[in-house]
């Protein structure tokens, strides 16, 4: 794993210098070895900066920038099947000099051009230089497991791995973009295309960007998107053949993960996801995989029992961690840095322990993410289904009659529903969903922090809503079960659980593998009917019943607790200070974007007693220490 960054400078002012240094502040994601290009051509000035992370072909004919013929490149990420593909160009007379799969790259780009990246099984962000064509193409993986960034202003592009990166030059213009801020403070995180700052994106998932050296021309182009396999005709096959096909790209996926030339260890929760990569990855391996677990004192949180059980039976070299309030304190100031953009995931500060606990053995970890979203695990979808489905059955003349009246009452004032945790946000949110007929707009107020019509008012400024993927209108699909998890492969997985493993475990120059993001998986998934993913009201019925082919079902049928963090618990004693640095009416005032009153008020409540609001507080407790670190 590594990180790379670069420019193309058509006013012909950046040099060596910033290349170095918007490289070099990625030494966290490649300690090993670095590689700067610089060129001054007739149009532009163009900088390919590279950070290594040695996992394959230790040599130094893994060097990067790599040169091939009119190809240069410079790339981040793992294509598991470059063997195959490098004995296929052999067979039609390519030479190699290395064992790596950059060498790969370079070769099936000059021999098939742009269709080569559809043979690319893996996590990859390069750019590609063609001399000849005078273009430089920058692609992401298929599923967004590494992060790609790009900036354009004033003939000025910069493209990295982190944001990080276009703070060491000094024409990067960092202004708030405030529509971004208020996707941020909804969900805890920003979704693709958008990022914190204006003129600065996010390259989509399944896309390229194509720069022409010659014309100044920037297109972003879709290679691949999860959308045209679930609008695909529904397969019709029985539920064992589903099992035993679904059962041999799991074994085939976990496999390619494994190839590397150092140690490769599984970060083990004891759910179901990671238990299966362990489980099928032992079953034939005489060596222990070495399993990592962070654990919490914490009842209701903790999963380490049940991981440890798990490392028993399958006999891993198991090795676990009690994360406490003091190792939240540590890692908390560290997280600005570690996320350049606001990120408000609480789980970041056990991934990031994870991560530092497997670095101490290993240097490639394997992960689990995307179970969830690929074979219906989390607990809101049946939520998202209940509400729909209620909610549908309500005539349509009588929906916007119950909206007045609501709109009418203080949720404050009716008994006992003024008791329900989070009462004022879930009844916002029943007024929202009132006005649709759509599961997805009803996955969307479910994944509000911050509902509309609460953000908005926290703002002084007026607001634009930004269009992301939760406002598909090329998804056909039918099943409603199935469009929910189309869309969150495409926001949630993505732009939070995928940036949070990536920076946790490049933080410590780790690299993070996803074994169960393998295209062939989620093409596969994505043309199954719901029902055999969502059967009898078991969520992961198919992953379930493969799953105890491995692990007995009395260990593992147990309600989900995914891999949140005891925040409440947490600020009431030690972390109640940040609260009163970070948002206090000072401060505030002088930043200019909110209105402060309601943010005091909001910290006060919470002293008050009032849990409820704790998550919207971590959230602009984090905006507050980016705003700090970057700004």
């Amino acid at each position: 794993m590594c990180g790379i960054s670069g420019f193309v400078d058509f006013n012909k002012k950046s040099d060596k210098n910033i290349l170095k240094s918007m490289t070099d502040v990625l030494h966290h994601r490649g300690p090993d070895d670095s590689g700067y290009l610089f060129e001054q051509l007739d149009s532009c000035n163009l900088g390919f900066g590279h950070r290594r992370l040695s996992i394959l072909d230790l040599s130094k004919h893994g060097h990067q920038p790599m040169f091939y013929d009119n190809l240069v490149i410079t790339y981040n990420g793992e294509i598991y099947n470059f063997s195959e593909i490098k004995l296929e160009l052999e067979e039609s007379g390519d030479e190699f000099i290395s064992n790596s799969d950059t060498e790969v790259i370079l070769h099936s780009f000059k021999k098939w051009g742009k269709e080569a990246v559809h043979k690319f099984n893996g996590m990859f962000v390069f750019a590609i230089w063609d001399k000849s064509l005078n273009k430089i193409n920058i692609y992401r993986d298929r599923a967004g497991v590494k992060p790609l960034y790009w900036y354009f202003k004033n003939g000025l592009l910069m493209f990295s791995s982190e944001l990080k990166s276009f703070h060491e030059h000094k024409n990067f213009v960092k202004e708030i973009n405030t529509d971004a801020l208020v996707l941020y403070l909804q969900y805890g995180y920003i979704l693709q295309p958008y990022t914190i700052f204006k003129d600065t994106h996010k390259l989509r998932a399944g896309h390229y960007l194509e720069i022409n050296l010659e014309n100044k021309e920037i297109k972003e182009n879709k290679y691949w998107d999860v959308i045209d396999f679930y609008n695909k005709p529904k397969l019709n096959v029985t539920e064992e053949e589903a099992i035993e096909h679904i059962e041999e790209l799991l074994k085939s996926s976990f496999e390619y993960r494994m190839v590397s030339d150092v140690p490769v260890g599984v970060f083990l929760s004891g759910g179901y996801d990671s238990s299966i990569v362990t489980a099928i990855l032992q079953k034939n391996r005489k060596e222990k995989i070495k399993t990592f677990t962070i654990g919490f004192h914490e009842k209701g949180f903790d999963e380490a029992p049940y991981a440890k059980k798990v490392a028993e039976i399958l006999g891993t070299e198991h090795t676990e961690y009690y994360c406490t309030q003091k190792d939240a304190l540590e890692i908390l100031p560290k997280l600005p840095k570690m996320y350049d953009e606001p990120f408000g995931d609480s789980s970041a500060i056990p991934t990031a322990l994870v991560s530092k606990l497997a670095r101490e053995q290993v240097t490639v970890s394997l992960s689990a993410d995307g179970g969830d979203e690929i074979f219906m695990g989390y607990n809101k979808y049946p939520m998202v289904l209940k509400y729909y489905n209620y909610f549908f059955k309500i005539p349509r003349f009588i929906k916007p009659v119950i909206v007045k009246i609501m709109e009418k009452i203080n949720p404050e004032y009716i008994p006992l529903w003024n008791k329900i945790y989070e009462h004022e946000r879930k009844y916002e949110k029943i007024k929202n969903i009132l006005k649709l007929n759509d599961s997805i707009g009803i996955l969307k107020f479910f994944s509000q922090v911050f509902v509309n019509k609460h953000v908005y008012s926290l703002f002084k400024s007026s607001i634009i809503e930004l269009k992301t993927d939760f406002d598909l209108n090329s998804l056909k699909e039918k099943d409603e079960i199935n469009k929910i998890l189309a869309v969150d492969y495409k926001t949630y997985m993505v732009d939070d659980i995928l940036t949070k493993v990536d920076r946790a475990t490049m933080s410590v120059s780790l690299e993070g593998r996803e074994p169960m993001l393998d295209y062939r998986l989620i093409e596969y998934m994505a043309q199954l009917p719901s029902s055999l993913k969502y059967k009898n009201k078991i969520k992961k019925y198919l992953l379930k019943k493969i799953t105890h082919k491995y692990l007995p079902k009395g260990l593992m049928d147990r309600k989900k607790m995914g891999f949140g963090v005891p925040v409440i618990e947490w600020f009431k004693d030690e972390l109640k200070e940040y609260f009163l640095k970070y948002l206090n009416e000072e401060r505030l005032k002088t930043e200019g974007f909110f209105n402060v009153n309601e943010i005091i008020k909001l910290r006060d409540d919470y002293f008050n007693g009032n849990k409820q609001n704790i998550t919207k507080l971590w959230f602009l407790l984090m905006f507050e220490m980016w705003y700090e670190e970057w700004m």
